[in-house]
């Protein structure tokens, strides 16, 4: 039996919601096993029209409510003069400080994993302000080599 398009794109819509403080929830239950959610998060993508999703792979997808980020940063540490920030679904990866915003919280947003929203606060933050610089314009980022300016998120 073939599934007509909207049949699929029901069934697409699971009841997964992300909220702001990262806890993951399926038809209002949390998601409290530790590797389950760990992969949850590592399979969170953005569609090209902006629906925000985890993927399993190019046809197999299911929708996700994101109340503010896709990953919250757990820790950044400096290595010479290159941010390395490690997400809250276990990886590691350089800052994407081209993308720094931060918002009315002082919070910082940046891209993570290239499409995705990452929030950046708590000692993640305090790590990354060491070596953010007033300017006369607002605020930058001093990092590989580079003045980054930090935009409003507003």
């Amino acid at each position: 039996m073939e599934l007509t398009p909207e049949q699929i794109e029901k069934m697409r819509a699971i009841g997964l919601v992300l909220d702001r403080s990262g806890t993951l929830w399926h038809e209002g239950s949390a998601v409290t096993h530790p590797r389950l959610r760990q992969a949850l998060l590592r399979w969170m993508d953005v569609l090209d029209d902006g629906r925000d999703i985890v993927r399993l792979d190019a046809r197999r997808y299911a929708y996700v409510d994101i109340e503010d980020a896709h990953l919250r940063a757990r820790s950044a540490r400096w290595d010479g003069d290159r941010c390395l920030v490690l997400w809250d679904d276990d990886q590691e990866e350089e800052l994407d400080y081209g993308s720094l915003r931060q918002a009315a919280d002082h919070a910082l947003y940046a891209r993570a994993r290239g499409r995705l929203r990452g929030r950046i606060a708590g000692a993640a933050y305090h790590a990354i302000a060491q070596h953010i610089i007033e300017t006369g314009t607002g605020f930058a980022l001093v990092a590989a080599c580079q003045r980054w300016p930090i935009a409003d998120a507003a």
